[in-house]
């Protein structure tokens, strides 16, 4: 087990700045930022680019050095007093959802710089560097799967594949990463990791619903996720009986139906969700003949979720053979669940109690970088509270107050388990 030597008392009232944090987050929102306050900076885009650059131009400034794998991951270091020791790493992602929000990844990359700041505004040494990553195509909604950057970079995701993986329009990863310049080509390990922290909004209602500021997250879900195509029959709306149709819709209604009774069956952690959904021809008196859906199933237990999967792969089938339609059922992603290390779960614990700040023990439900890098180092994540819990829409919000709670929680975590040398 990993055990961390605290902070010289005289560390303990060090705090990061809120104002230039919420400036620096103002200022990385502006890239992207749409009408209603929002943001759509989605990966490997120009727009992306663009607050990659001013990422890397901040961290020069502070004397940092820059990595970029071959995945276009970045990594801004400072260095420590021992230089055979492993990095004290914070992190997150700079790329939105196409009606993204404001602090969605960017708090935890701009935390993390702050951190950094503020080290250097106090003249204080570490003896481990600090290093601050900001992973490529967290989000996957140009490109899937999610966190693609921290999944080649841990060996989850296999290099070459997600090189070929195609937007919409065609555009590869490996097209996307030339056209921005960011195929890099540093060496950067694993093993380099002594302990990596990731703040981010929560994402959810519980830490406003409990008045809470600061979630220890303790872990998080596994998520299996899959592409459905159903193929049935065009035919008139009018003339085709009830009993004589080949309705794909009907079919996706009801895969629809059974998915949310899987996971209902299967509380509290239990999340089903069908998020996409195309049909075809797309007629208002044509029966639909296809309909291509996503499915989305989440599970803090592996045997529960590897159930969920196996019912959700029957109730297809069935309702299928019984509408008279085809399917093919592709998996997309299949992520074990996460339980973060023992050692960092409690230097987030006790930073938030020594800094006086509600907090309690939470389970994200939602896929983290984190959740790849904590199999292979020690990890543990960071939540604040998000207005109505509400993310991955444009109306995404948090406070000053605790964007500076959980920022300030990153920094005394960051510290115990980097140590500080001593006279600082």
């Amino acid at each position: 087990m990993n055990t961390y030597v605290s902070p010289t008392s005289d560390i303990t009232s060090l705090r990061t700045d809120s104002d230039r944090l919420w400036e620096a987050l103002m200022e990385m929102a502006k890239l992207g930022a749409t009408p209603k306050g929002g943001v759509n900076r989605q990966a490997l885009t120009d727009l992306e680019r663009q607050g990659r650059d001013l990422f890397i131009q901040w961290c020069r400034a502070e004397g940092c050095t820059i990595r970029i794998d071959n995945i276009g991951n970045i990594f801004a270091r400072r260095e420590g007093s021992d230089p055979n020791a492993k990095a004290v790493m914070a992190g997150s992602h700079l790329d939105s959802q196409p009606t993204g929000g404001k602090y969605d990844g960017c708090f935890g990359v701009l935390s993390g710089l702050e951190v950094i700041r503020t080290l250097n505004q106090h003249n204080i040494t570490t003896q481990s560097p600090i290093e601050v990553v900001a992973w490529t195509n967290e989000e996957g909604c140009r490109f899937p799967p999610c966190m693609m950057g921290s999944g080649v970079f841990t060996g989850e995701l296999e290099f070459d594949a997600m090189m070929a993986r195609t937007a919409a329009d065609g555009v590869t990863v490996s097209d996307a990463l030339d056209a921005i310049h960011y195929r890099g080509s540093d060496n950067v390990s694993p093993d380099e990791i002594k302990a990596y922290f990731e703040p981010h909004i929560e994402q959810g209602p519980i830490l406003e619903d409990t008045d809470t500021t600061i979630g220890v997250v303790i872990g998080g879900l596994g998520q299996k996720w899959f592409d459905l195509t159903l193929t049935g029959l065009e035919a008139h709306a009018g003339p085709t009986p009830m009993n004589l149709r080949r309705d794909a819709m009907m079919g996706a209604a009801e895969v629809t139906q059974a998915l949310n009774r899987i996971a209902f069956d299967h509380q509290p952690h239990g999340r089903g969700t069908v998020g996409c959904m195309t049909l075809h021809p797309g007629s208002r008196n044509v029966i639909p003949g296809q309909v291509k859906m996503t499915l989305d199933m989440r599970h803090w237990e592996p045997e529960a979720l590897e159930t969920m999967g196996q019912a959700v792969t029957a109730a297809v089938e069935e309702i299928c053979q019984r509408h008279g339609l085809e399917y093919h059922l592709e998996p997309t992603a299949n992520f074990a669940p996460e339980y973060f290390d023992k050692a960092c779960v409690d230097a987030v614990r006790q930073s938030a109690k020594q800094l006086e700040l509600s907090h309690m023990d939470i389970i994200s439900g939602a896929g983290h970088d984190a959740m790849f890098v904590g199999r292979v180092a020690p990890a543990a994540m960071i939540f604040i509270p998000c207005k109505d819990g509400i993310s991955h829409n444009e109306i995404e919000s948090a406070t000053p107050e605790h964007v500076h709670a959980g920022c300030n929680v990153l920094l005394h975590a960051m510290l115990n388990a980097a140590g500080v040398e001593s006279g600082e």
